[in-house]
């Protein structure tokens, strides 16, 4: 058994007690994963790795297998707002089992899929994974914010939507959304042409940025932008604490569930898609004449490049 790491001084935020709210305590972890350094990160890591077996494991366990102490695991209990392991792992089992109960799609999460394992299994694991980052992503969303969202998109006159790598194909799917019921909307994935973009908008303008992580530089940088020239700035992120969120007016926080061989990016591309959905739905209740005429208009233009259907 290691003795757990120093804590360096900019870890304050991670110890200091926090007051258990109704989320899952997975969700919480997940969320709080980059706030966490050296040692705790290890203990976070291991739960979140394997839920099951953390309910299970002793004290002493869970400090063998995540390579630290008992002590670093009790500061780890109360960094989440629990007096002690008993109470995490109760509320670990808690979750895990009535996942269990509500979905067969969780009974493999938390299993690594193998090089050799058939589809059918492979199939499952990824449906699991993508299960329990929707219904966590349902428990951690503020759909008071949504509303705060869709009222600015709504009422505004330009959206820009900034995104690098597998966040600007998300991105890409709401400049469509909004472009198709008539918002001005543009997908910025270039950093140099997003920044141009956003040094343009104006207070009235709506800014959305996509990033997993919330640290991606170049996401930061032109939502950043785009605030210091008075538009609206929204960041979509799986991290409510990153440095993203820190520079938006509004946060939407979805979750993920990784999977072996699969990039959390991608593991997040779902939940970030339903909760664009949402807001994209939001947008066109509150512009319902507006959008539901440029609808109708867009889907004549294209109607005639449909394959025809033969009557039976």
């Amino acid at each position: 058994m290691t003795e757990p790491d120093p804590i360096p001084a900019n870890t304050a935020v991670a110890e200091a007690p926090a007051l258990v709210s109704s989320d899952g305590v997975l969700v919480r972890i997940r969320s709080r994963l980059t706030e966490f350094t050296g040692a705790l990160q290890r203990v976070a890591e291991q739960v979140l790795t394997d839920p099951a077996a953390a309910a299970r494991a002793t004290i002493v366990e869970l400090a063998e297998r995540s390579g630290t102490s008992p002590a670093t695991v009790t500061r780890f209990c109360r960094a989440l707002g629990f007096d002690g392991y008993a109470d995490l792992r109760l509320s670990i089992a808690s979750e895990t089992g009535r996942a269990s109960r509500q979905s067969g799609w969780t009974v493999d999460i938390g299993r690594e899929i193998q090089p050799d394992d058939p589809l059918d299994r492979v199939l499952h694991q990824i449906m699991a994974a993508d299960t329990r980052a929707l219904a966590d992503t349902s428990a951690l969303l503020d759909l008071k914010a949504v509303e705060r969202a869709a009222d600015a998109i709504a009422a505004s006159s330009r959206v820009d939507i900034y995104g690098i790598s597998g966040s600007a194909l998300v991105g890409a799917e709401m400049q469509l959304c909004l472009h198709r019921i008539g918002l001005a909307a543009w997908s910025w994935t270039d950093v140099h042409n997003g920044l141009a973009s956003a040094a343009l908008l104006r207070p009235g303008d709506v800014a959305l940025a996509v990033s997993h992580t919330g640290q991606t530089r170049e996401t930061i940088e032109m939502l950043a932008e785009a605030g210091s020239s008075g538009a609206t700035t929204i960041a979509l992120t799986s991290f409510p604490r990153s440095p993203l969120a820190e520079v938006a007016d509004i946060v939407l926080v979805h979750a993920m569930q990784a999977t072996t061989f699969r990039p959390d990016a991608l593991s997040g591309r779902h939940p970030q898609l339903v909760v664009l959905d949402l807001l994209y739905i939001a947008v066109a209740q509150r512009t319902h004449d507006r959008a539901h005429a440029a609808f109708q208009a867009t889907a004549r233009a294209v109607a005639g490049h449909w394959a025809a259907r033969e009557e039976p």
